[in-house]
């Protein structure tokens, strides 16, 4: 079994081999490679809440759709954040998804279960109806579009400049959760999706911790919407639809749950089988449909837990083995 530093040096590894060869790979892969890396953040906010609190939330869209529009309104209406006021449209995106977050939390925490994904969805679906319905501010249907991308002594309309940073912006993503949920907090929440009630006669205050990690998720959500608007270049109610979180909840799932690092895999899987088969055939959306399906059927723990599920098979055979030519 890999030790926790080796499991580390591995990412690390990996990431660095991505940040080489993702450059060398054309403008296509490198645009690619940039909307699947900002999607990756907001499918690890899910993954803070489904992997590792036990909470399966549909309306993460929402804090994505609220980084994205405010990133969009400020730069049209404003002309604000396409210089070095960038770093504070990103501040200011992770603060409204947390804000947004604290809001829906109150509604959200006190259910559990199918009743926690309802509500979660509804309140997601309120946020999307305001987004195609109020027109002076988000141009309802017809979204908003930017003009550009911001300048502040590096010119981020080069794609490849772009890319390496949202690839940073991902980077220290991953790090702040992964510190995050090997912290004492994120101890907790682990024994809270386990056994809430275990954690409760232990005397944790399990509704707080739960409400703070739903926060932190909106945080992170409210961050991914931000980098997603300059890397789309538009905005609109379909970033908001129940699909955009349907599609952060299956990223996690397709991964792995419970492991980061299983989120941005399944997002890369996801934004590269789209654009492969959206060229074979017109019904693709099927096809990726199947994936989901099998994954769920035959990888219930995502492609991150092969590893196990191979040396629980292997220990199989051989204490099988050991039965079988053990004397009698």
């Amino acid at each position: 079994m890999m030790s926790q530093t080796t499991k580390i040096i591995t990412v690390v590894v990996c990431l660095a081999a991505l940040a080489i060869i993702v450059p060398m790979s054309g403008s296509f892969v490198v645009l690619l490679a940039t909307r699947a890396l900002a999607f990756a953040i907001l499918a690890m906010s899910v993954d803070l809440l489904l992997g590792f609190t036990g909470l399966s939330s549909m309306g993460q869209a929402a804090y994505f759709g609220v980084g994205a529009y405010l990133t969009a309104v400020l730069a049209t209406k404003f002309h604000f954040g396409m210089g070095w006021d960038f770093w504070i449209v990103v501040v200011m995106g992770i603060l409204l998804g947390c804000a947004l977050a604290a809001v829906f939390g109150l509604f959200a925490i006190r259910a559990g279960g199918v009743y926690f994904l309802m509500i979660t969805l509804a309140l997601g679906q309120c946020v999307w109806g305001l987004a195609y319905r109020w027109n002076s501010l988000t141009g309802g249907d017809n979204g908003i579009n930017m003009s550009g991308r911001p300048r502040f002594g590096i010119d981020l309309a080069n794609e490849t400049t772009f890319f390496y940073l949202v690839f940073a912006f991902f980077a220290a993503s991953m790090l702040a959760l992964y510190v995050l949920v090997r912290s004492p907090f994120g101890r907790s929440l682990a024994g809270i999706r386990e056994r809430e009630l275990r954690m409760q006669i232990l005397g944790y205050n399990t509704w707080l911790h739960k409400y703070i990690a739903f926060i932190i998720a909106g945080g992170f959500g409210g961050l991914a919407g931000v980098l997603w608007t300059h890397t789309n270049g538009h905005v609109s109610p379909e970033t908001v639809v129940l699909t955009t979180s349907v599609d952060s909840l299956l990223m996690v799932v397709l991964g792995g749950a419970g492991t980061l690092v299983g989120a941005a895999i399944g997002a890369a899987i996801v934004f590269g089988l789209r654009e492969f088969l959206s060229t074979l055939v017109p019904w693709w959306q099927y096809a990726l449909g199947a994936v989901y399906v099998m994954t769920i059927l035959y990888l219930p723990m995502g492609l991150m837990g092969i590893p196990k599920r191979w040396r629980q098979r292997n220990q199989g055979k051989d204490g099988s083995k050991k039965l079988a030519t053990k004397p009698s």
